[in-house]
Order: structure tokens, then C-alpha cells, then sequence
């Protein structure tokens, strides 16, 4: 069976569909291999033989309108739909999962270990008639698209990964040649009432918030520095996304002569957005301790290097608000950067309004 993604970047009206109709993906081992490289990437949070990164190679790329999907074959509806072991946890073991994941993250920073831990989770909704969602996957990326005109929409779908679906507004790396961007994006608040309205632009960050977008930037800065010549940093500003709002601070530069793309993206994964600082020590204490297999949720996904007539040719974003789609079940994936004083209850909190972005899309009652 083949390979497909497709994809609708943040405000445009065009979708890009890519699809490897010979083989399979590449499955590389590291971000650098993406050097010299074109296709669509698929990158995981940890790369592992059972979670490689992925790159589809395109034999086809079509440009289609956004609701406009009557070229597509019906059959890409129907592939690879693994089936997952953990789907039937209860609600309740799955709350004093996190609970317990939780105690153990705030610990250790409080205990100074950490300056900032990011703990995720998943939840999973039977796929049945009864509950009215039963959607294709494509017209579920057609209603995403509809939603939320400000986020980056891609659909994904191959043997190894499985069938994958995000809305995210976080960008790990834009552009094309020498001139490129990235952006700092953490805090998270929900949007409620009047807020509605707007962008945000009312919101009022805490002190938490603050710290944790901080700490993103300075690491970005850092990370940056030995690549990049010209380096320039805006923000952070409040950014809207879905029903939430983030601190953002972007950030654009210039690749020096002998750098190259794949080993830009090896030292910026997995950021600290979701990941935690120190990085490296962050991520083997994540992959040790958090009961979540994040798979490809916080990895990241998008072109590279595939050329278009109208913007620059990479757009890599970290995958975040996302879902895979089994055979039975939509699993949700959120996380949240924990703070010394994180507070359990409302970190839980943010995660659910973070997986309200995919359960709008599946059920009928949020529509």
C-alpha cells in the first residue's frame, strides 16, 4: 500500500497532497541523515526501529483546493490503521497515571534536578456508529482545516507509522537556502467567553508561563548560535491557536556556508517545548518515567525541500496536537511543561483543553 500525507499550512486555502506510490518510506536513523534530502518528513520523539523517522518520497504531488478532495482516491481512507494495546485503560486509571507520572516529574524539580520537565498523556475514543464518529480520516483533515485556519493541518498516513492527524501551531524549522525561522512557543492559557473574539490579546500571562516561554527562547538562542549568522529575535507576543492562546517569540536567520539542514534539526530535537531542561537529560528521564509512549507525538512532520511556487520549500512543525487513528480507536496526545510550582490539577486541566483541539473534529456533541 502506498504512503500518503497531505497538508494545509497556517491561512492558505491550497492543500498539498504527496503520496509514494512505489515502497515504502526511508526509515533513517538520525536527523541528519535529512541532509541533502527531499520528501516529506515524519519524525518521531525518540527514533527507534519500532519508531523510525520516515521519508516519503514523492512520486505525486498534487496542489488542491481546501475542501476540494475529489481527486484523491478513495482508498486513502482505509490504510494503515494500526491497533494499539493500551486502548481499553479506564478514564480512572489513566487519571492516576498522570497523577502518580506527575508526583514523580515535580520531585525532581523541586529537587533542583530539572529547571523544566514537559509530562504528557493520551486518551482514547472508541471508534463507533453510535457515538456519530465514524469520519474518514480525510474528511476529518477537511474539518480541521475548517476549524482552524490559523494552524498547520496534516494528515499522515504509512505502514510502519500508522495513520496520524495534527493540527499544530508550532513551527521547528521554516524556509528555504540560506534564509530560515523558528519560533519559540510556550504557555498555555484557555480561551473562554469573550475571549473568543479575538486573538487574545487581553490575556494576562503568569509568572509560570512567562518563566517556561523564557526558558524555550534561551535555549533556542543557544542551540542556534554555532549555525546561524544574522540571528534575530521578536516577541514574545500572545498567539492564538484553536480555543487556546501561547507566548510566541520568532526568531530568523541565516545558515552559515557549511551548515546544513539535517544538522540544524539534530541539535534543535526534540526542543524544550516538549522535551525539559538540561535536554539530554530531560529526555532519557522522560523516556524512563512517563508511562505515555509518545510514538510520533513531539516529533515533528512537514516538507523538506520540496519545491512550491509560492512559499519557501521546508515547513517543519513540531507535532502537537495530534491523534493517531487505529482501526478502533482515535488516540489523543497533550502534554504540558512542568514548572517547580506546577500545580496537578491545573496542569491535568491544560491538557484537556490541548486535546479539545482533536475531539472537536470526532464528536458530535463538541461540534
Amino acid at each position: 500500500m502506498s504512503s500518503f500525507a497531505i497538508y494545509r499550512l497556517p491561512h492558505a486555502e491550497e492543500c498539498t497532497f504527496i503520496e509514494q506510490t512505489e515502497g515504502e518510506p526511508e526509515q533513517l536513523r538520525s536527523c541528519r541523515e535529512l541532509n541533502n534530502r527531499t520528501g516529506f518528513v515524519f519524525a518521531p520523539f525518540q527514533i527507534t526501529s519500532d519508531c523510525p523517522l520516515l521519508l516519503i518520497r514523492p512520486n505525486r504531488i498534487t496542489h488542491l483546493q481546501v475542501g476540494d478532495f475529489s481527486q484523491l482516491d478513495e482508498t486513502v481512507d482505509l490504510r494503515h490503521r494500526h491497533d494499539t494495546p493500551c486502548d481499553d485503560v479506564s478514564f480512572s486509571a489513566k487519571r492516576n497515571q498522570y497523577r502518580e507520572d506527575f508526583t514523580l516529574f515535580h520531585q525532581e524539580l523541586c529537587a533542583h534536578h530539572f529547571e523544566k520537565l514537559v509530562l504528557s498523556r493520551c486518551a482514547s475514543i472508541p471508534i463507533s456508529a453510535s457515538n456519530g464518529n465514524t469520519n474518514t480520516p480525510i474528511q476529518l483533515f477537511q474539518r480541521a482545516c475548517e476549524y482552524y485556519p490559523r494552524l498547520f493541518i496534516c494528515l499522515v498516513s504509512t505502514p510502519k507509522s500508522g495513520t496520524w492527524l495534527a493540527a499544530t501551531p508550532e513551527i521547528l524549522l521554516e524556509g528555504k537556502e540560506k534564509q530560515w525561522r523558528t519560533i519559540a512557543l510556550a504557555g498555555t492559557m484557555r480561551l473562554e467567553g469573550d475571549g473568543l473574539q479575538g486573538e487574545g490579546e487581553q490575556s494576562t500571562w503568569s509568572t509560570k508561563n512567562i518563566q517556561e516561554q523564557r526558558y524555550v527562547g534561551k535555549y533556542l538562542t543557544e542551540q542556534l548560535k554555532p549555525f546561524v549568522s544574522q540571528l534575530h529575535e521578536e516577541g514574545p507576543r500572545t498567539v492564538r491557536a484553536a480555543n487556546l492562546v501561547h507566548l510566541r517569540s520568532d526568531f530568523t536567520f541565516t545558515l552559515l556556508n557549511n551548515v546544513r539542514v539535517g544538522d540544524l534539526l539534530q541539535a534543535l530535537h526534540p526542543t524544550p517545548a516538549v522535551c525539559g531542561l538540561p535536554k539530554d537529560e530531560a529526555f532519557s528521564f522522560i523516556l524512563s518515567n512517563e508511562h505515555t509512549q509518545r510514538q510520533y507525538y513531539s516529533g515533528f512532520m512537514g516538507p523538506l525541500a520540496i519545491p512550491h511556487p509560492t512559499s519557501p520549500n521546508t515547513h517543519l512543525y513540531v507535532s502537537l496536537r495530534c491523534m493517531q487513528i487505529t482501526a478502533t480507536h482515535y488516540r489523543l496526545y497533550a502534554g504540558g511543561g512542568l514548572l517547580k510550582d506546577s500545580i496537578e490539577e491545573q496542569e491535568w486541566q491544560e491538557t484537556e483543553a490541548k486535546m479539545e483541539t482533536m475531539r472537536q473534529l470526532i464528536e458530535k456533541n463538541h461540534v
